[in-house]
């Protein structure tokens, strides 16, 4: 059997309003997503048990261990088809590692899709979404991409129309942060305070439909920002840079750490990206575009 090899988007949140906790400990979320140009890849290839193996960006930072998310999914397909669960796993990064942009949800929908292919289990599409939930709250848009409104623990997904294209540019920080932290401070700050159940916002939605990146700029928002920029100030000077260079709108990506810049064209993204990179706010910049397909199998010719 030869290797299959998938490729994977990260996701710009461009709206998250988080209300109250869950029982299972999730909060309640309006979380509109877009998969954007920059990707993991995973290539499930036939071996003796299961390992991962890591390469790339961060590659050192990322467990090789039982709590890989990618093995996890990979062990979770097997068990759920009966096939032996033999594979061996090599995760190419160059999503940041808690970054705010999915990396391990990418990783798990990469092994799911991959070793469904690999070991011919065709369990389709439901399942995969199925598992993918199962792992976290972000696996199945990594399986599905586009843009999408996803609700409950943002888990349950819907098609957003998204008419156009849009030019980002991405300040990778110097270090991440802890998803679990950063809700831990969120809800911290919010004390005894009562929160209603969270609703996507209707100007981000007709900036959408309509293709308006200026209007899509004005409604960014994400309620975890005050927690990360709680937990990690210097974000904050990031984002100001950003806004200094006339961008149409700045938000932290999920939970952080990673700033999303909209420009209004490719040519004004280069521009920003530079002047970013130049400014010693961030580690590291990349251009990216959105929206994009989730995770699909690629081949040689794929390959740019």
């Amino acid at each position: 059997m030869p290797p299959v090899t998938v490729r994977v988007p990260a996701k710009v949140n461009l709206y998250l309003g988080v209300g109250k906790r869950r029982r299972d400990g999730y909060h309640e979320l309006a979380n509109v997503f877009q998969a954007v140009s920059l990707y993991d890849e995973v290539t499930a290839a036939p071996g003796p048990g299961l390992s991962v193996r890591v390469r790339g960006d961060q590659a050192k930072l990322v467990p090789t261990d039982s709590s890989n998310l990618a093995l996890r999914a990979a062990a979770l397909l097997a068990e759920t088809t009966g096939v032996d669960a033999a594979v061996r796993l090599t995760i190419n990064k160059a999503i940041p590692i808690e970054g705010g942009m999915a990396g391990g949800s990418a990783d798990a929908a990469g092994a799911l899709l991959a070793c469904d292919e690999l070991w011919g289990t065709g369990v389709g599409r439901d399942t995969l979404l199925r598992l993918g939930a199962s792992l976290g709250a972000d696996v199945p848009f990594a399986l599905t991409g586009g843009t999408a409104l996803g609700t409950e623990r943002g888990d349950r997904l819907t098609p957003v129309l998204a008419r156009g294209t849009y030019d980002w540019v991405l300040a990778l920080a110097d270090g991440g942060l802890s998803t679990a932290a950063v809700y831990a401070e969120l809800d911290r700050q919010r004390a005894d305070r009562v929160f209603p159940e969270p609703g996507v916002s209707e100007a981000l939605m007709s900036a959408l439909r309509a293709g308006d990146p200026a209007a899509l700029g004005r409604a960014l928002t994400n309620d975890l920002g005050p927690a990360a920029l709680q937990l990690r100030p210097a974000l904050a000077r990031t984002i100001e840079a950003g806004l200094d260079l006339g961008v149409l709108g700045a938000v932290i990506s999920g939970s952080g750490a990673t700033c999303a810049f909209l420009c209004p064209s490719e040519e004004e993204a280069i521009r920003v990206a530079a002047a970013l990179a130049g400014a010693g706010v961030c580690r590291s910049t990349r251009r990216v575009h959105g929206p994009v397909p989730g995770a699909r199998i690629v081949d040689e010719a794929d390959r740019p």
